[in-house]
């Protein structure tokens, strides 16, 4: 039997020279032992085998890779099995990437578990400052990995930390950083560094920015397993943290803004003036009632009311928005803020009288994010806009304009089907469902959140060109 016994530094680069001289000499996988500890000294004990044919070693490029990284596994068989595997497949005897093999299929999980190990230290390595009697700053960072992957991890903080000494140590090896040098030893006992003056600032901060009503106790675990905890210097905190957080999350909540009280009192106004006599029926007046109390979907919770449609009955222009925003939510009106503002000036511009065209929205609702007393607008998503696409039906139906003018994806999806490619759409007529024509536009607000200037007004003339065009359609379709 042969034996090789591995030092402790550089047992991968070793059983690299030794798997090497091996092969070319012919000894067969199962007479070899591997061991680690002993001095380079000790080499080659044992009954010297008898030796086999020898062989070049020829592997894929990945599977040398995944073997050195394997290497660096705890399990004492590692340097057995990497042999044995790359005897076989020099042979041909094996296939790499073969998880039927149950040795190649080992290989790669060990390979695996040390990658999750590695990405651990990089991620979980905590450094303490030291005492330094040179220019450089000094740091020192205890860690206990499940492998011993020390040399495989290190060279990341060498290049991450180039311009400082440090120290790492585990329980098995220990990497230093000097000078721009990075070597490693065995680890001495008591080499955990002490702490620094910056980690009861560092506690302060972490207990600060503690969110109670966000606290998932299997999460932290997931993302960082317990047993790094406790190299940690807000470890000590997190304990009372977790007690705490109930009675602190019922503290937030209960000092969270209420609810403006001008929005309040105009839901109760509107609310209040709902129409005692029920309108005609078939007419836009009698949709518009019959919508105030939509639940087709989830947006009539939050909002304040649904938004109808405005304009004559008779209009021969329909504009088509995509939803309501702050201002049309509480005033119950549609594009009456900024946007609004943007499209009265250029439909004017453009010669059309907003009192003589129908104006109305794809969605009834508005979506929004609370921030504080602020409602941030958010998107209708595909759902949202097919439900409420019954209520721009019926009001089409009712109306029946000659042309429909499409400001944005949204409003061009719920009429045509599709709201992709709207830029090279714009400007162009479509046909609706039921054959009506569809002008495409943008939407203002669109040219809104357009943080240029000169990018702006060129957008809005822009507009103002697609509304034109909207009227000479009408004037010359006109009977």
């Amino acid at each position: 039997m042969h034996e090789v016994i591995l030092p402790v530094v550089g047992s991968a680069a070793a059983w690299r020279d030794e798997a090497r001289a091996l092969a070319r000499a012919g000894i067969r996988a199962e007479d070899v032992v591997w061991r680690v500890g002993q001095s380079a000294s000790h080499l080659f004990a044992g009954a010297a085998p008898v030796p086999g044919p020898g062989r070049e070693i020829r592997l894929p490029r990945s599977a040398l890779a995944t073997i050195d990284t394997a290497l660096h596994h705890s399990d004492p068989e590692r340097f057995a099995r990497a042999y044995a595997a790359v005897l076989r497949l020099s042979d041909g005897r094996a296939r790499w990437g073969d998880r039927s093999d149950p040795m190649i299929r080992r290989i790669l999980t060990d390979a695996k578990a040390v990658g999750r190990d590695i990405h651990k230290m990089h991620a979980f390595v905590r450094f303490r400052e030291l005492p330094s009697d040179g220019p450089r700053r000094a740091f020192g960072a205890w860690f206990e990995p499940d492998h011993p992957i020390v040399e495989a991890a290190s060279p990341f903080f060498a290049g991450r930390f180039g311009d400082m000494d440090w120290v790492i140590a585990t329980p098995t090896l220990t990497a230093r950083f000097d000078a721009g040098r990075l070597s490693f030893s065995a680890t001495p006992p008591d080499q955990r560094p002490p702490e620094d003056a910056t980690e009861d600032l560092w506690r302060a901060y972490y207990a600060s920015i503690f969110n109670p009503a966000r606290l998932m106790v299997s999460a932290m675990q997931s993302e960082m397993p317990r047993k790094y905890w406790k190299n940690l210097p807000e470890a000590a905190l997190i304990p009372d943290l977790i007690r705490e957080a109930p009675r602190r999350a019922a503290q937030m909540q209960a000092a969270m803004p209420t609810e403006p009280p001008a929005r309040r009192a105009m839901v109760a106004r509107a609310m209040a003036q709902r129409e005692a006599v029920e309108p005609p029926p078939g007419t836009l007046d009698a949709l518009r009632a019959q919508a105030a109390g939509c639940t087709r979907c989830a947006l009539h919770g939050p909002a304040t009311r649904t938004v109808f449609g405005e304009g004559p009955a008779d209009a021969a222009l329909m504009i088509v928005g995509e939803q309501p925003g702050d201002q049309e939510d509480l005033a119950g009106r549609p594009f009456v803020g900024p946007a609004g503002e943007v499209f009265d000036t250029e439909a004017a511009a453009a010669g059309i009288d907003r009192a003589k065209v129908y104006v109305t929205n794809a969605v009834k609702h508005f979506k929004f994010t609370p921030r504080g007393k602020r409602r941030l607008h958010q998107r209708p998503d595909a759902g949202e806009v097919s439900h409420c696409r019954w209520w721009l039906d019926q009001e089409r139906q009712l109306l029946r304009p000659r042309l429909i003018v499409a400001m944005g994806a949204t409003a061009l999806a719920a009429l045509t089907g599709s709201g992709t490619g709207l830029m090279k759409r714009r400007g162009g007529i479509e046909a609706a469902a039921d054959g009506t024509p569809v002008l495409v536009t943008v939407h203002p607000s669109y040219i809104l959140r357009l943080p240029d200037a000169a990018a702006r007004t060129a957008a809005r003339e822009a507009l103002r060109a697609d509304l034109s065009a909207a009227r000479r359609w009408l004037e010359t379709q006109a009977v």
